[in-house]
């Protein structure tokens, strides 16, 4: 008698949008527990997303339990869009995975609590999670040069004056690259093993490209995020980048503590992601919604 299959429920959602079909798509698999390695692996392989979340409720830790992975089988961690996504998927599908905690709600990813903020969006239906990331924590520069080859801009694309390439750290350790104009922002073709060289010298994961924005009043600049060491060429929404360079835009006076920003990525990929941010004393808040596009079976 052929054994029985065992299968996975999962859902696909649209992240840092309210809108179906644009954001950041995350996969997230619902588990009963841990699953085995390869099995991570190749599920995040097959859907092929930037970013893959699996996602249980843990009575021993009385919290919502979450691992993410690249499609090359890397774990990330961080409060990014692979979380923000995760905790809507649990919300939205009405599991109850804050009853047993008292105060701030949180959450579990690779063993580390990550507290969260809870609102609603009455008009979308939608939750509003918001993740604390750490205070930055503003490290190397790097010279423009240097940089401007990987992405394969010219030297003086990249502003300069009071600023610099800078590697920042929250959960997360990422290189912004500050430019002078939506243009050069939009031209940046990364040269993957350059980048993946410059990612190893300098102790980074991720390039954090931006511009400010002059005629946009409700997003303050405009992002592209490359990190092909971990399989990701461009992704769509990066929450745990967008921490980073708040910390380096109240280093830099470009913003003001406890109060919010909000930054547009994705719009080379036709995927339009907005990331509300905002600087406090205890650490980064990142904010956003999340809705889900599909649902499906997995079957081991």
């Amino acid at each position: 008698m052929a054994k029985e299959k065992q299968s996975l429920k999962y859902c696909v959602l649209d992240v840092f949008t309210n809108e179906r079909f644009k954001g950041n798509p995350l996969a997230v698999v619902f588990t009963e527990g841990d699953l085995e390695l390869p099995l991570y692996e190749n599920i995040s392989r097959e859907f092929g997303y930037s970013e893959t979340s699996f996602i249980y409720y843990s009575k021993q830790d009385k919290a919502l339990k979450v691992r993410s992975f690249t499609p090359t089988g890397f774990e990330v961690n961080g409060a990014g869009h692979n979380l923000l996504g995760a905790v809507c998927a649990a919300l939205l599908k009405k599991e109850n995975i804050f009853h047993e905690q008292q105060g701030n709600p949180f959450v579990i990813m690779k063993d580390k609590p990550i507290h969260l903020y809870i609102n609603y969006d009455h008009a979308n239906e939608l939750p509003v999670v918001g993740m604390m990331q750490q205070s930055a924590v503003i490290s190397t520069t790097i010279a423009p040069k240097i940089i401007a080859e990987a992405i394969r801009l010219q030297a003086n694309d990249l502003l300069t004056e009071n600023f610099a390439a800078t590697v920042v750290r929250t959960e997360v350790t990422h290189l912004m690259v500050p430019l002078k104009k939506l243009e050069a922002l939009n031209k940046i073709i990364p040269n993957k093993t350059l980048l993946i060289k410059i990612a190893l010298q300098y102790g980074f994961d991720g390039v954090y490209c931006f511009a400010f924005t002059e005629h946009d009043p409700e997003n303050i600049v405009q992002t592209r995020f490359f990190n092909p060491g971990i399989g990701i060429d461009e992704d769509a929404a990066t929450g745990s980048a967008a921490g980073p360079l708040a910390g380096l835009l109240y280093q830099k006076q470009f913003i003001s503590l406890n109060t919010g920003y909000q930054l547009l990525q994705g719009i080379k990929m036709n995927q339009p992601s907005a990331i509300k941010f905002m600087v406090q004393e205890q650490g980064i808040l990142i904010t956003g919604s999340s809705i889900i596009t599909m649902e499906g079976i997995i079957y081991e």
